[in-house]
């Protein structure tokens, strides 16, 4: 089967004044301009006049929790309430209107007038009697109601657990294991079928799913290739868990990687820090590896081809992952890392040492520029969690200078899928030395994304290449991106010319996803934007 798309822009680095497009079969076979295009025409089984709209290869986003992602998407998101007590107000809307257990992700009580965490006393009085639990946005951290705490066993004992319904720490794992014990399959099921078709929508072509035991049930590795199969789109999966071989292989993930946690996170104060957190001066987080473990995991990964890989957010966090990866380099040799592409989730804070390592190992930093853009600036969460230290997280240009690979993604649910929105967020980091141009940002949110996973031949619209794009419709002009004071890409596509983008502006309306397709198959379109 043929698709001309015609009379619109297309970003390629093939041509970078391309206005058309063809595809045969599921692979790029030809692009130029509209004039070239008619020999195609007659042959095409579907022509598109674009009508001036953009045409790039889909995205890819490199960190998602798509159950979590769904059970947000169908219950409660209390990202939306603007005070506690509007949140509360949804609790008690939410619980009248659905049976079984009540669901909540994204409070971020640094944005509530009230300044504080809802208890679980409050939650029994919106809801007598129900099942309660309420994630934090980092996901970190919980608060749930006295009779879900009755059900899980030996919760009291747990480190993490406060009696006014606060869970983090081990406490919130085992409250997330009996959660995932209550939730019947269906409802599972259809929490990650409502993620990624959420994907779709927004013009995601390809996930990196996140799993690990204290995230989800290990069978939703199996059962989200199941669904992103028989819609068409394209997942990567990767498990959390130290040394567990025979489990990857049964799994089939690409690593034991992810949300397998050296610490916690900045919000819930959880982050391993070397100094103690600025609002909260009797802790400095807390670190849930050593650097041998690390280096044991990593070599372990290394030997049995897969990814191996951290998530690590405070400076003792990430400092512990990088003396791993060192002593692991030492072992193993730099050149067998390079090779096996291990990969970094979050490293929001990592000095110029540790980016060294990272870059001499071949070691991909999964980042997600939304975190800067909603918790950093002077006025920030992080500034209140750290002071002075906010400035020098998510070093996005600094990797980028030393030759450190990027992949961008939400960590959906705790940012919200969004591509655009984190290509601009990381074009407009508040760290002006750490914005990355519009060009390098949306590389990393596509063709680094296929890297991380370890695909070198996509995320780009080149002739021999698979069909994946999206369309999309702009409320902003297109714009030639122009090297700036901003670090270029850390992968040079364009020879002759560079093509256009959205000029993405702080203020500016984001693209609109007109239609999604993998590899040729179209796994969303928005209906009627042809007529």
């Amino acid at each position: 089967m043929r698709t001309l798309l015609m009379n619109g822009s297309v970003y390629s680095p093939a041509d970078p004044h391309a206005t058309a497009i063809a595809f045969d079969d599921g692979v790029v076979t030809w692009i130029g301009d509209d004039t070239g295009a008619a020999s195609y025409a007659n042959g095409a089984d579907e022509v598109i006049d674009l009508q001036g709209r953009l045409v790039t290869p889909a995205f890819v986003d490199s960190h998602v929790h798509s159950g979590m992602t769904g059970f947000k998407l169908l219950g409660i998101d209390l990202g939306a309430p603007a005070t506690l007590a509007d949140a509360l107000d949804a609790v008690r809307d939410h619980a009248a209107k659905h049976d079984g257990l009540v669901l909540g992700f994204g409070w971020d009580e640094t944005r509530w007038p009230e300044h504080r965490v809802p208890t679980g006393a409050e939650l029994e009085n919106a809801a007598p009697g129900r099942l309660i639990y309420l994630s934090r946005v980092d996901g970190h951290s919980a608060v749930i109601s006295p009779a879900l705490a009755a059900k899980v066993p030996d919760l009291a004992a747990q480190p993490g657990w406060t009696e006014d319904g606060r869970a983090e720490r081990t406490a919130h794992h085992v409250v997330r294991d009996a959660i995932a014990k209550m939730i019947p399959d269906h409802q599972r099921r259809a929490a990650l079928q409502a993620s990624l078709e959420a994907a779709a929508r927004l013009g995601i072509g390809s996930i990196h799913e996140l799993g690990a035991p204290h995230i989800c049930p290990a069978d939703d590795m199996l059962v989200i290739k199941e669904l992103a199969d028989a819609m068409g789109l394209h997942v990567v999966t990767y498990w959390g868990e130290l040394g567990a071989f025979d489990k990857a292989r049964e799994l089939g993930v690409a690593g034991l990687a992810g949300d397998l946690v050296a610490d916690g996170a900045v919000g819930s104060r959880t982050a391993a820090m070397s100094a103690p957190y600025a609002d909260a001066g009797h802790t400095c987080g807390h670190a849930y590896l050593t650097a041998e473990e690390v280096a044991e995991h990593v070599i372990g990964c290394t030997s049995n081809g897969l990814q191996a890989g951290f998530h690590c957010i405070g400076d003792a966090g990430v400092g512990a992952v990088v003396e791993g990866l060192a002593k692991a380099s030492d072992k193993v040799g730099a050149v067998e890392l390079v090779a096996a592409r291990h990969r970094l989730e979050h490293v929001e804070m990592i000095d110029a040492a540790g980016i060294d390592v990272l870059s001499r190992n071949g070691v991909v930093a999964s980042v997600q520029p939304m975190f800067d853009a909603l918790w950093g600036g002077a006025e920030g969460m992080y500034a209140e969690r750290l002071g002075d230290r906010w400035s020098g997280m998510n070093p996005y240009a600094s990797m980028a200078r030393a030759g450190v690979a990027l992949a961008f993604g939400s960590d959906s649910p705790v940012t919200a899928l969004d591509p655009w929105g984190g290509v601009r967020a990381a074009a407009w980091h508040q760290t002006p030395s750490e914005r990355i141009t519009v060009r390098a940002a949306f590389a990393a949110h596509t063709r680094g994304g296929w890297r991380a996973a370890g695909i070198d031949d996509a995320g780009v619209l080149a002739p021999g290449t698979a069909a994946t794009y999206a369309i999309w419709d702009l409320s902003t002009d297109l714009v030639v991106q122009t090297p700036d004071e901003r670090v270029a890409a850390w992968s040079t596509d364009v020879r002759a010319g560079v093509p256009v983008l959205p000029d993405l502006q702080p203020d500016s309306e984001l693209p609109t996803c007109l239609r999604t397709v993998v590899a040729g198959r179209v796994v969303y379109e928005s209906e009627g934007w042809r007529t």
